[in-house]
């Protein structure tokens, strides 16, 4: 990995990747090019199948693209890759596990069980709201809870790139919006840099400080949006009031609906 631009942790140049089968090959992403500022909150859009899951894999480093770089640039002149952690779509708690014995167990692998370590889980499960259930079982707590679970396991090897694939997409739509409200609220907090991959318009809208549009497979950079928003505070419902927020949704709409347009045609649908 090569040395990167001053104002970005990480930038991705010209990634590509394809899928081989015997029946020939499947290219995914082709010249994927962008950066990531620490501290920044980025939100990738994308139709479904475009790729989205096999850049941020790429970007995990648990795939390695087949052409193009990441570059990294961090403030002492090092080539180290900041510490990730990966949040999947299902929690993936051990139910023979407590929740506290689940939020340790990337502490225990690493073998990093320390007083610090367990004294940053307890702050985190305060935090969460979820101190009160340390020693219930998942099956005892609802979606939304297992999801803050699974983030405080994550979070508790304290990384400094945090991905999050599509993390609210099996709650409800009630429970999805208090959940994503409160973790991005916390997450925040920690000033830790996040990409999110969301289907989620209002979502990526309401929580990002910028949206990077995918554009059908093999996915390229269609468009990088900024947002920036007039907020009366930092809640999620504040954002989704904001005056800019239907102009930042129907220009992602439209771009999104342009794509579907094309792969409806392309497929013959």
């Amino acid at each position: 990995m090569a040395q990167g631009m001053p104002d970005n942790i990480l930038e991705l140049k010209n990634i590509g990747y394809s899928y081989h089968a015997l029946c020939g090959e499947t290219v995914a992403l082709k010249d994927i090019s962008f950066g990531v500022r620490k501290g920044e909150f980025i939100a990738i859009v994308g139709a479904s199948g475009c790729g989205k899951t096999t850049l941020l894999s790429i970007i995990a480093g648990l795939l390695q693209p087949e052409w193009g770089t990441i570059a990294v640039n961090n403030p002492d002149g090092s080539m180290n890759y900041p510490k990730v952690g990966y949040m999947l779509q299902r929690d993936q708690l051990f139910e023979w596990r407590t929740v506290y014995q689940n939020v340790i167990l990337g502490l225990e692998i690493s073998h990093a069980l320390t007083p610090e370590r367990f004294a940053y889980v307890e702050r985190l499960l305060a935090d969460y709201d979820l101190e009160k259930f340390k020693d219930r079982r998942p099956g005892e707590l609802s979606g939304g809870m297992k999801q803050r679970a699974a983030l405080i396991r994550t979070l508790a090897l304290n990384p400094e790139l945090l991905l999050l694939d599509e993390p609210f997409s099996a709650l409800d739509y009630q429970t999805r919006l208090t959940v994503s409200a409160d973790i991005c609220k916390l997450i925040r907090k920690t000033g830790k840099t996040v990409i999110l991959i969301t289907h989620d318009l209002s979502e990526a809208v309401s929580l990002a400080d910028r949206v990077i549009v995918l554009s059908y497979r093999p996915a390229v950079v269609k468009k990088e949006v900024p947002i920036r928003l007039s907020l009366q505070d930092d809640s999620l419902l504040a954002a989704r009031k904001a005056p800019e927020f239907p102009y930042y949704f129907n220009l992602l709409w439209e771009e999104l609906t342009d794509e579907g347009n094309k792969t409806g045609t392309e497929t013959g649908t």
